[in-house]
C-alpha cells in the first residue's frame, strides 16, 4: 500500500529474492492470466478483496491450493506449533480443563502441516485426557499432508462446518489470511483500492497494478464508523477491514451448541490497529522466510496476510450470542499454561534444545507480544479458564459493554 510514485519506492521484491522455479513461474502466470480474465469480466477493476481470494484459494492456482512447503523452515512462513510442540503441549492443559465441561472433541480449522493436531493429542493421550479430532481444510494439498502426518490418529477430514458441535474449537492464524478490503481515507470521502490490468513496457503481456474508485456505501460506512471511534487520521490513510472476520464467526456461533473457541492470530484491539500513526495498515506477504509488502508480485506463490481487528471479533461474538471469555498476548497464554514447567521436564531445568524455540513463543520482541489468543463460549465453563488466569485484557476490545458478554439479560 506504497502511496510513494514507482521512482521514488525501494525496490520491490523481486530485487531481493531469488526467482521461484519454472513449474511455480508457471502456475503464477497462469493465474494472473485469470485474474486478468476475471478484471475484464468485472469490466476493468476487481476490489483487492477479491484479488486476495483468487490469490490464496483459487482452485488448482491459489497459493493454499498448490503443492509446494509452506510452513517451515523450507517454507515461506514459520506458525507457532512448527516452532516447538511446546506451544500444542501447553495448549492441551487449556483443552483438558475445558473437557471438565465438554464433550472430550476438538475441531481444528486450518490445520496447516497437522503438527498442532499430532502434538496437542499425544499431550491428551499422555494425561489420560483422549479426544476425537476433526479437522476443516479447504486446501486439498494440506489435507494430503495433514493425512499422511496423522495416520493413525482418531482425527476425522469435514467438508463442511457440521450443523452443531459441542467441543473445543481451536483456528491458529487462519483469520489473517481471510479476503480483506483496502481503504483509504480522504479529506473528501472514502475510497477502495483494488487491482487492474496494465500492460508491460514491451506490451508482451499484462501486467497487475492498483487502481482506487469510490468505496461502495457499506465499506464507506464501516471505514467512518471506525475512524469516529479510533480516529482523527491525516488525509490519505490507508488499512483494511475484514467482513469475512465477523462472518466467519457467525456462522460458527450458529454450529456451537456448547464449547469453547481458542482463536490464536496476529492483531491488535481496534485502537491499536487504526491508530494514526499505522498509516499503511498491516498488509503483508511472506516468500521464502523473506516478508515484502507488494501482493502483486507472483501471484499466488506469495502468502498474503492482514492482522485481526480483536474488537471487530469480540463484536460479532456478541451479536451472534457468544460470549468473550478472555483476551491475551500469546505469551501470557503459554505462561498460564505451563510451558515453563513443560519446557524444564523432570529434571527442573529448562532443556537448552528447547530454550531457542521457547524463547520465540514467547517473547515480547517475537511471537509472544505480537499474537494475542481469544477465546469465546456458549454454555457453562470452567472460570477462570487457565490460559487467561492473568494477563487478561478484555478491557482493551471495547469502550462499552457490548463486547464483553454483558449483554444484559439477553
Amino acid at each position: 500500500m506504497d502511496p510513494r510514485p514507482a521512482s521514488h519506492r525501494p525496490p520491490g521484491p523481486a530485487a531481493r529474492l531469488a526467482q521461484p522455479d519454472g513449474a511455480a513461474l508457471d502456475r503464477s502466470a497462469r493465474l494472473q492470466a485469470r485474474i486478468g480474465q476475471r478484471i475484464d469480466e468485472a469490466g476493468g477493476w476487481l476490489p483487492f478483496s477479491e484479488f486476495m481470494r483468487m490469490a490464496l484459494y483459487e482452485p488448482g492456482l491459489g497459493y493454499y491450493d498448490g503443492s509446494g512447503a509452506k510452513f517451515g523452515a523450507r517454507g515461506d512462513f514459520v506458525t507457532a506449533p512448527e516452532i516447538s510442540p511446546l506451544f500444542a503441549r501447553a495448549l492441551a492443559a487449556q483443552v483438558a480443563q475445558a473437557f471438565e465441561a465438554l464433550p472430550h472433541r476438538v475441531l481444528e480449522f486450518g490445520a496447516g502441516t497437522g503438527a498442532l493436531a499430532h502434538d496437542l493429542l499425544r499431550e491428551l493421550a499422555r494425561h489420560g485426557t483422549p479426544a476425537e479430532y476433526h479437522i476443516l481444510e479447504v486446501s486439498a494439498d494440506l489435507r494430503a499432508r495433514q493425512r499422511e502426518r496423522l495416520a493413525g490418529l482418531p482425527v476425522r477430514w469435514l467438508e463442511r462446518l457440521p450443523q452443531e458441535f459441542e467441543g473445543v474449537v481451536l483456528a491458529n492464524e487462519v483469520l489473517d489470511v481471510l479476503p480483506v478490503q483496502l481503504f483509504v481515507h480522504t479529506g473528501d470521502g472514502v475510497l477502495e483500492r483494488g487491482v487492474q490490468r496494465a500492460p508491460e513496457p514491451d506490451g508482451a503481456a499484462a501486467a497487475l497494478q492498483w487502481a482506487t474508485r469510490p468505496a461502495p456505501p457499506r465499506l464507506a460506512r464501516e471505514v467512518e464508523r471506525i475512524a469516529a471511534q479510533a480516529g482523527p487520521w491525516p488525509a490519505g490513510y490507508g488499512s483494511e477491514v475484514c467482513p469475512l472476520a465477523g462472518a466467519w464467526i457467525g456462522a460458527l456461533a450458529a454450529s456451537l451448541r456448547r464449547g469453547l473457541v481458542l482463536l490464536f492470530d496476529y492483531g491488535f484491539p481496534r485502537h491499536e490497529y487504526y491508530h494514526a500513526q499505522r498509516a499503511m495498515g498491516t498488509l503483508m506477504c511472506h516468500f521464502r522466510q523473506h516478508a515484502h509488502a507488494d501482493p502483486l508480485w507472483l501471484p499466488g506463490l506469495n502468502d498474503i496476510t492482514a492482522h485481526v481487528d480483536f474488537t471487530a471479533c469480540a463484536e460479532a461474538a456478541a451479536a451472534s450470542g457468544l460470549e468473550v471469555l478472555g483476551y491475551a498476548s500469546q505469551a501470557h497464554f503459554l505462561l498460564n499454561c505451563g510451558v515453563l514447567e513443560l519446557a524444564a521436564g523432570d529434571g527442573g531445568a529448562p532443556d537448552p534444545a528447547l530454550l531457542g524455540p521457547l524463547q520465540r513463543l514467547v517473547s515480547e520482541a517475537e511471537m509472544g507480544e505480537l499474537v494475542k489468543a481469544l477465546a469465546l463460549g456458549r454454555g457453562t465453563l470452567p472460570a477462570p479458564l487457565r490460559g487467561f488466569a492473568r494477563g487478561d485484557r478484555r478491557h482493551r476490545l471495547v469502550r462499552d459493554a457490548a463486547c464483553t458478554g454483558e449483554r444484559g439479560g439477553a
